[in-house]
């Protein structure tokens, strides 16, 4: 009898399980839960909108990052080493993460491989966005709401997106790493998920080297610690030596001419990308690339702002400092923030990586502030439903209003996105017919060839460029066709024997800012080579002489 009532819940139920209850809820469908279901969705959503309305993005030739990025991939499960056998100025974990994909293309080929690369890439978009709610759960569903809201709808995160680029991948593990670190808004006392958080954090950094910010900032407020610290800055060694040391050790030299010497010396020379064009992709909504000046400046200042005056009042509330989580957040916000601001170069895709941490910089004192409040008896955190009915609805409606601001932005990106974007898109039937599978093609765009399932080689002799900038950067030391690079002797060697290997050249219009034209080379490509096919606006193709068509 004893034993008996020992396992009778107090629900009344036996074996310490609770009774069935009809019409009850699953136990994991929370109100904030729903939320998070709900924004990934709608992140998924406007990914998969901006995907499959342009044509030419799945299955066509949408960008010249993701050529190099998924070639390097199935180069190396061709048997071709990164750093030692070709140039990558990135780091090689985007090559690891697409080598599952480039083995596929041994049975689908490398145009269906890249569009596979393509929707991993859309989801690990989206599946930041509910790792970021994850990270934020505990805050309850108006920080939940906020955060995977604004990464939902975040402009320029939807477009990186699109194709395979590094910054959803780089969000990703940042991401999770955050979520193995963080034990609500403290960091973990647990050893394990210190380790594993770091490494994380690691890998991220073997992705794009941009996580160094989140990792020094996690660091350091691991200090007042040494021993914490210790274990995730170890975490943080093993995550990125481990996949990072092969690579290094099979071509060191390479590897520090591409990874260290192209990058700083292309950033000495390249041109300054203007400081408005990147507040206006900085700030994340749809249309703001037309905003006039004044516009923009008033709405940056308008955020920070309202930042600093929500974690302000949130302190005052609380009577408390801000929680870890609330300065990893900001200090990894405005570090990101002067990175983008700093150096002469800024592509729209780089401000992906600042949405997860503006967003957080925003949702983390509102809600903080909000639930502070509800302590003192002035407000209520939807869904709370203790307090005076009036603050339960004061919390209802804030949470109504973001929701209503959100879906409104939403919308606002799905008729941005409606716009025709400029690529190249589908690949012409005529490539097909007039270049044989197996035979070797060079071109300034490897998206191009690998969209046209000719990327891969049966010549052995077959040059293994996979990235023609990055080619001419890292041969240079950091100089481009424009900068100077058809005078160094070492640039000009490289590329007149990658064009007396190849019979066929594919080139598109833009190749004058990647190959580095000297007079030789142009009069060898005149006098050996002949036009077979013109892409109108986007490409050309030409076949050596003496060979049929040439």
């Amino acid at each position: 009898m004893s034993e008996t009532l020992a396992r009778t819940s107090a629900d009344g139920s036996q074996g310490g399980a609770p009774a069935p209850q009809q019409g009850r809820r699953p136990a994991w469908l929370t109100p904030v839960n729903l939320v998070i279901i709900i924004t990934t969705l709608v992140a998924f959503g406007l990914r998969l909108y901006y995907q499959y309305t342009r044509p030419g993005f799945l299955l066509g030739v949408a960008e010249y990052d993701d050529g190099p990025y998924f070639g390097s991939a199935v180069r190396l499960v061709h048997g071709s080493m990164p750093y030692k056998d070709f140039i990558l100025v990135q780091p090689p974990g985007i090559t690891l993460l697409m080598s599952p994909v480039g083995l596929l293309t041994y049975w689908t080929g490398t145009a269906w491989g890249l569009a596979i690369g393509r929707i991993l890439t859309m989801l690990a978009g989206t599946a930041g966005v509910a790792l970021a709610g994850l990270l934020v759960r505990h805050r309850g569903v108006l920080a939940a709401l906020l955060t995977c809201g604004i990464m939902a709808i975040y402009s320029d995160g939807v477009a990186a997106s699109h194709t395979i680029l590094v910054e959803p991948w780089l969000v990703l593990f940042c991401l999770a790493g955050a979520l193995a670190v963080f034990d609500g808004d403290k960091i973990t006392a647990s050893t394990r998920r210190l380790v594993w958080g770091g490494v994380l954090f690691g890998f991220a950094g073997a992705v794009e080297a941009w996580a160094i910010v989140p990792v020094l900032v996690l660091a350091a407020l691991c200090l007042p610690q040494l021993k914490r610290a210790a274990i995730y800055i170890g975490g943080v060694a093993a995550g990125f030596l481990i996949p990072v040391l092969p690579f290094a050790l099979a071509g060191p030299s390479q590897f520090y001419r591409s990874l260290i010497t192209a990058q700083v010396g292309y950033r000495a020379h390249a041109l300054r990308v203007p400081v408005l064009f990147r507040l206006r992709n900085m700030i994340g909504l749809p249309y703001a690339l037309g905003w006039h000046q004044t516009t923009l400046l008033l709405a940056v200042l308008a955020l920070v702002i309202f930042v600093i005056a929500v974690q302000a009042a949130a302190v005052a509330v609380r009577h408390q400092p801000p929680p870890t989580l609330d300065w990893f957040a900001m200090a990894s916000a405005a570090l990101i923030v002067a990175m983008f601001l700093w150096p002469p170069q800024f592509h729209y895709h780089f401000a992906q990586f600042l949405a997860p941490f503006m967003a957080l910089t925003i949702a983390l004192p509102v809600s903080r502030l909000l639930v502070g409040a509800r302590q003192d008896g002035l407000a209520v955190s939807w869904p709370h439903t203790s307090g005076p009915k009036a603050a339960h609805r004061l919390g209802v409606a804030i949470a109504a209003v973001s929701a209503v601001a959100l879906a409104v932005v939403a919308v606002a990106q799905l008729r941005f996105e409606s716009a025709a974007a400029r690529v190249i898109g589908p690949i012409p039937a005529a490539v097909d017919r007039l270049i044989p599978p197996g035979a070797c093609v060079l071109t300034d765009q490897v998206s191009v060839t690998l969209a046209a399932n000719r990327f891969v080689s049966t010549d052995p002799n077959c040059p293994k460029l996979v990235d023609s900038l990055g080619t001419t950067l890292a041969l240079s030391d950091g100089l481009n066709p424009r900068t100077g690079a058809a005078k160094v002797p070492q640039v000009n060697a490289a590329w007149s024997q990658a064009f007396s290997r190849a019979p066929y050249v594919i080139l598109t219009i833009s190749n004058i800012r990647r190959i580095p034209w000297s007079p030789q080379l142009q009069a060898y490509v005149t006098s050996h080579f002949s036009r077979i096919y013109r892409y109108p606006g986007n490409f050309t193709v030409y076949v050596r002489k003496g060979m049929r068509g040439g």
